[in-house]
């Protein structure tokens, strides 16, 4: 039979064993945290584009996180207030092809697209929704091509009764998607052009360009599968979300759209969790300029 102090001893190391796997889980998630906020993991679906968020749900670990006390969650820096130096007045933009599209389209025009004048610069866009009006202005001095090629889709009616496939409701993203024919995730318009504004103020070997930033709360930026493979697809940014600036942005959202926004993410996921189809379905009924 062992003694009192025997008993002592083996009780301490069980403490102290106990501990280190408690520590060693902490450290567990708050790499997993970092890492998942900094990959803003995209992944290839077919000829399709997305964003997707790389997610893991380790059971092993959820007693002891009623246990542990969660780590802060780091603070991310700022988007780039504006372009470093202004574009010139006009631009010319690539849409070359890429897949078959979703739903028949003809690309966008390429040459002589204005980046200022009257009308040019903040271009005011209605999005009728199955949940309400969505308002946005589009930034054309700051991502021309991408403007261009969301203009060109809603005038086409491109957009008209399609589903927003995905909505995301963690900390770190929250993000309505929408802008596929298919509903899918997987649909594009047959063509694919390059990233702009924030892509385009890093170089491509400087290491800020993949460090995680925060996409505020009212942006409108497009979803992509990697450098050069915009399409279609576009998120709607409802809370403050961290990705690496490789997702371009366009526009922002007014408070109506906000609202609209708030309403479709306080319904969740459907089925649960924080990543897939909206649990109150949404589509764009329309896309027309002001």
């Amino acid at each position: 039979m062992p003694s009192n102090a025997q008993r002592r001893q083996a009780a301490k190391r069980k403490l102290e064993r106990q501990l280190e796997r408690r520590a060693q889980r902490a450290r567990k998630r708050r790499q997993l945290t970092i890492g998942l906020s900094a990959l803003g993991v995209v992944a290839v679906v077919a000829a399709g584009v997305g964003i997707w968020v790389l997610t893991r749900d380790d059971g092993a670990d959820s007693t002891a996180a009623s246990e542990t006390t969660e780590p802060a969650q780091p603070e991310f820096g700022a988007l780039p207030a504006a372009r470093s130096e202004p574009l010139p007045d006009s631009v010319n933009c690539a849409y070359p092809a890429a897949g078959e599209p979703a739903k028949p389209v003809q690309p966008p025009r390429t040459d002589g697209i204005l980046t200022t004048g009257e009308g040019n610069t903040d271009i005011s866009v209605s999005v009728e929704t199955t949940q309400g009006n969505i308002g946005l202005v589009l930034h054309n001095d700051t991502s021309p091509c991408t403007v261009n090629n969301f203009l060109s889709l809603a005038s086409q009616g491109y957009f008209d009764d399609t589903a927003c496939h995905r909505l995301t409701t963690s900390d770190t993203l929250a993000v309505l998607q929408c802008g596929d024919p298919t509903g899918t995730g997987a649909g594009g318009p047959g063509y694919q052009f390059a990233n702009e504004f924030p892509t385009d103020q890093y170089a491509p070997e400087d290491p800020a360009a993949t460090q995680p930033l925060t996409y505020p709360r009212g942006t409108v930026a497009m979803a992509n599968a990697g450098p050069g493979t915009n399409g279609s697809q576009f998120f709607l940014v409802y809370g403050d979300s961290v990705l690496p600036p490789q997702y371009t942005v366009f526009g922002t959202i007014d408070e109506t759209g906000l609202a609209t926004l708030d309403k479709v993410a306080a319904g969740g996921v459907e089925g649960g969790g924080q990543d897939g189809a909206p649990a109150q379905p949404i589509s764009l009924t329309s896309v027309r300029m002001d």
